[in-house]
């Protein structure tokens, strides 16, 4: 389902940038569906509402002003450059993660992780420089997403708080909603008023225009929601590896569908980026495992030498795996 959203929305996307190349208001629009998506849900009790003080809003500001910053540079991007070319840019994002967490965080990333970046870094210049759908506009908003990303998730670190992946994820969004707004207006706002609604109703209709809009959003809010539950229900391991499937599934199936022209530098280095990305991710995930076991066995003091671990789940020893009831550490 992660997937199917994320390809549905990539591809939906990129065809309305086809006919109407705003992507500051179309960025208000995928936020705004989302929004009101949560707040229907709220009302009619498909999901409780927590609560939040004014302390906890605060904590969300820069998280939610860094989401809108990165899903508008991201869409500029979509706008101006091949969908696979945008994707393959952010294949960077790791390493803009690295780079904040040990210079604001601290975190002192080991050497191994540093090297598995290297094949990303080279495998996303050798694209860059053979693109065919290359300009910097498109190559430099998707590289601001990277570092807008990468401080959303600085931010959110400082902010861990008691509230679900649901609730958390609508609250960022009405947050950066807020943010967006003012410059769709101001950026796009005469250009849409003069020209940019009556060109694109006069290309596809005014119902399908609306109905690609509402879409669009819907698409990009289910997808990100899904894939923030996913992370709470699977293992680091385990969403890692779903989430460079998912990378290679867009890159495969935008080529497929818009029919780009890619040069066999560009397959190259998109191919040596993706597999960068997959070492990056299965060893982080496997060191972030290790470490989740080390402070598990810890938490249960003495008593862990009658348990073995198993996943993210402790068995008695004297019981097989498939007969042994787990004990639970949420």
């Amino acid at each position: 389902m992660w997937y199917f959203l994320n390809v549905i929305f990539n591809i939906l996307n990129k065809k309305v940038y086809n006919y109407f190349p705003y992507p500051f208001f179309v960025s208000a629009i995928h936020l705004l569906v989302g929004v009101v998506y949560c707040l229907i849900s709220w009302a009619v009790g498909l999901s409780k509402r927590t609560a939040i003080d004014k302390k906890l809003l605060m904590l969300l500001i820069p998280v939610g002003f860094c989401h809108a910053l990165g899903h508008v540079m991201s869409n500029v991007s979509f706008a101006t450059v091949a969908v696979s070319f945008t994707h393959t840019i952010k294949a960077l994002e790791p390493f803009f993660n690295a780079a904040a967490s040990q210079s604001i965080l601290g975190h002192q990333i080991p050497v191994i992780l540093w090297a598995s970046l290297a094949p990303v870094v080279i495998g996303v210049s050798i694209a860059s420089l053979t693109e065919l759908s290359f300009n910097w506009t498109g190559f430099i908003s998707a590289m601001i997403s990277n570092v807008a990303f990468a401080c959303r998730n600085i931010y959110s670190k400082k902010a861990m708080i008691g509230m679900d992946s649901t609730n958390l994820y609508a609250y960022i969004s009405i947050i950066a909603l807020l943010f967006c707004i003012p410059p769709a207006i101001v950026v796009e706002g005469p250009q849409l008023t003069q020209y940019g609604f009556r060109d694109a109703i006069a290309k596809v209709g005014l119902y399908k225009f609306i109905s690609d809009l509402f879409w669009v959003g819907m698409f990009y809010h289910l997808y990100n929601q899904i894939a923030i539950n996913t992370m709470e229900r699977v293992t680091p391991l385990t969403h890692a590896v779903g989430n460079v499937l998912k990378q290679v599934f867009v890159i495969g199936f935008s080529i497929v569908v818009f029919g780009n022209r890619i040069s066999t530098q560009t397959g190259i280095g998109t191919g040596i980026a993706i597999v960068g990305v997959a070492m990056y991710s299965l060893i982080k995930a496997t060191i972030e495992e290790q470490e989740n076991s080390i402070s598990l066995l810890k938490a249960f003091g003495s008593s862990s030498k009658h348990y073995v671990l198993k996943g993210n789940q402790l068995y008695p020893v004297s019981s097989p795996y498939q007969e042994s009831t787990p004990t639970h550490q949420d």
